[in-house]
C-alpha cells in the first residue's frame, strides 16, 4: 500500500488526494510540498477524499509483463490485464488504473460509469500490497 493514496474498505474505499487553498486545483497522486498549477500564486493543500465514480476516458490492455518494481509471479502464466483512464465525476481529474480482475478491454466504452474499489497488488504469507481498481459499476465482484 502506498501510504496517504487511499483510505477506507469497502463502500468507504476513496483515493485521497489534495487541493489548493488559493486556486482550488485538485491533485491526484496528492501533493503535499506546493501547488502543481503553474498560475498560482500558491496556497495550503488540504487532503480530500476524491469521488468513488467516474467515466471511463479512455482504456487499452497492458499485453507484457511489466519491469521491476511491479510485481508478478514469474512461474505463473502472464494475464493481460485492462487500463482504463477515468475522469472523477466532480474533480473533473483523470486517473489511471487497472480494471477489477475479470474485467477486460471487450467490456468496456468510452462514457462508462466505473467507481473505485480496493485490490490486491501482490501478498505473500506475510504481506498484501493493496491498490485501487476501477470497477465497472452495477458488476459485483
Amino acid at each position: 500500500m502506498v501510504t496517504g493514496w487511499f483510505t477506507g474498505e469497502g463502500e468507504e474505499f476513496r483515493l485521497l488526494g489534495t487541493r489548493c487553498s488559493a486556486c482550488a486545483s485538485v491533485f491526484f497522486p496528492r501533493e503535499d510540498a506546493f501547488c502543481r498549477n503553474p498560475d498560482c500564486p500558491g496556497g495550503d493543500l488540504e487532503e480530500i477524499p476524491l469521488s468513488r465514480r467516474g467515466r471511463v476516458w479512455s482504456y487499452t490492455d497492458s499485453r507484457y509483463r511489466p519491469p521491476s518494481p511491479y510485481v508478478s509471479d514469474p512461474e505463473l502464466d502472464w494475464r493481460p490485464y485492462a487500463l482504463i483512464a477515468v475522469e472523477l465525476e466532480s474533480e473533473r481529474l483523470v486517473v489511471l488504473g487497472q480494471t477489477v480482475p475479470g474485467v477486460t478491454v471487450a467490456d468496456l466504452t468510452v462514457g462508462m460509469e466505473v467507481e473505485v474499489v480496493p485490490g490486491v497488488l501482490n501478498e505473500d504469507a506475510e504481506t498484501t500490497w493493496t491498490t485501487w481498481h476501477w470497477r465497472p459499476t452495477g458488476v459485483t465482484a
